[in-house]
């Protein structure tokens, strides 16, 4: 058997930042990865680093808007009912958690959060780390007069923690885009967000950490974490058995499947996510765009262009429905008309959803020895490095920077 100061579980950004981190600390580190570095959510994602997205996605006014989408599967939100009581608690939480108080209490932590990722995005690119980082800024763009006038309340309530942005009429937005359509009303730019190539970044710092002494093990799939009494004693895998002093769960979506053991209550839900990633685009946008009606968003990555979108709770199903690509595809013309390329990559991926839209990161008060770092959702890239760094401090028994009471692991007992 196997031992190792810290195991980390998952070989995604949360995963490869901690055990980065770790590594910087001096800790002997092994990263335990079920297919190969980042071939899960962290793969095709739309790579946005956006403090500007940080209301939670359980706000007020989503359960009218989502039920207009339930039914329909081409929809941005979709849920494949199925016998899950799982999936039924998740709702009901996700229900209680749309309100306007969470909102409050969550907003000025993930803005915090997020900031303070991208200095540490900067840091990596300052140091020589090639993943295309360009703060160039992001536009929500919209089509009808309500969404945009929702789009300027939530402009003004971030602009009430010192996020800046500016309104755009729809000329003023096609004078910053010229490839929007002539439909659009109009548009709010948020100039403190960021975009890099997310595969670029987790590749490149899984690198960086293994030159650091991290040793990582791809295509080793964690079938058991033992426990007893407040200690997980072992680590099953399809390659052996590993102990270790700590461990970190970092298993994004599969991370909940892994706690059913431990008398730990882990509400994440696989919400299923698609990108088309166009090569050599004949036109493309000089800055991400997130076109708001049909929820897509639009990344330039150093000569492709990659739409992402859709939220599909379907459980641990990593199948690819059609339609629903295709929406993607035709929602973006709606907002970009002149988009066209030499061919295009589809890839899907779970993201690890929470029903109050918050990561859980922290100790669950059951054990002693175990650290979950999950359930980041559609800000896994955008918090991977501050993540990363906060489970590190918190394995060194360094002193925090943040109050992380709402991401406790004990918040949904």
């Amino acid at each position: 058997m196997e031992r190792n100061d810290v195991l980390v579980i998952g070989g995604g950004i949360i995963g490869v930042c901690t055990a980065y981190y770790l590594a910087e600390r001096g800790v002997n580190v092994t990263l335990i990865e079920r297919d190969e570095i980042c071939s899960g959510a962290s793969y095709g994602n739309a790579g946005l680093i956006v403090p500007s997205h940080s209301v939670p996605l359980s706000a007020p006014g989503v359960v009218a808007k989502g039920l207009k989408w339930l039914l329909n599967p081409e929809s941005p939100l979709y849920i494949r009912f199925r016998l899950d009581f799982d999936l039924f608690a998740w709702l009901l939480r996700f229900w209680r958690s749309c309100t306007e108080e969470h909102v409050r209490k969550s907003l000025p932590l993930l803005i915090t959060l997020q900031r303070d990722s991208l200095n540490l995005f900067e840091k990596f690119s300052s140091e020589g780390l090639a993943f295309g980082l360009q703060k160039k800024g992001t536009m929500t763009v919209f089509n009808t007069e309500q969404a945009f006038e929702d789009g300027v309340k939530e402009a003004e309530l971030l602009r009430e923690h010192g996020l800046k942005s500016e309104i755009l009429t729809a000329e003023k937005a096609r004078e910053k885009e010229p490839l929007l359509s002539e439909k659009i009303v109009g548009g709010v730019y948020f100039p403190d967000d960021a975009h890099l190539d997310p595969a670029a970044f987790v590749i490149s710092l899984a690198g960086k950490a293994q030159q650091a002494g991290v040793n990582i093990l791809t295509h080793t799939e964690v079938i058991e974490l033992k426990s007893s009494g407040r200690s997980i004693t072992s680590v099953r895998t399809t390659k052996g058995e590993w102990k270790a002093d700590l461990v970190v769960l970092a298993a994004g979506a599969w991370s909940a499947t892994l706690t059913r053991n431990l008398d730990i209550k882990l509400p994440i839900q696989p919400a299923k996510g698609y990108s088309i990633t166009i090569q050599n685009p004949e036109r493309i946008p000089s800055l991400p765009l997130m076109l708001n009606e049909v929820r897509v968003a639009v990344t330039p990555l150093n000569g492709r262009l990659r739409l992402g979108g859709t939220l599909e709770l379907a459980g641990l199903d990593l199948s690819i429905n059609q339609r629903r690509v295709d929406a993607i595809r035709r929602g973006a013309s709606q907002y970009l008309p002149e988009i066209k390329g030499e061919g295009e990559e589809i890839w899907r991926g779970l993201r690890p959803c929470t029903p109050d839209g918050l990561p859980v990161i922290g100790r669950p008060s059951n054990l002693d020895n175990l650290i979950i770092a999950s359930g980041h959702g559609i800000l896994g890239i955008s918090l991977g490095p501050i993540t990363g760094k906060i489970v590190a401090q918190m394995v060194c028994g360094e002193t925090l920077d943040y109050d992380l009471n709402l991401l406790n692991p004990d918040r949904f007992r």
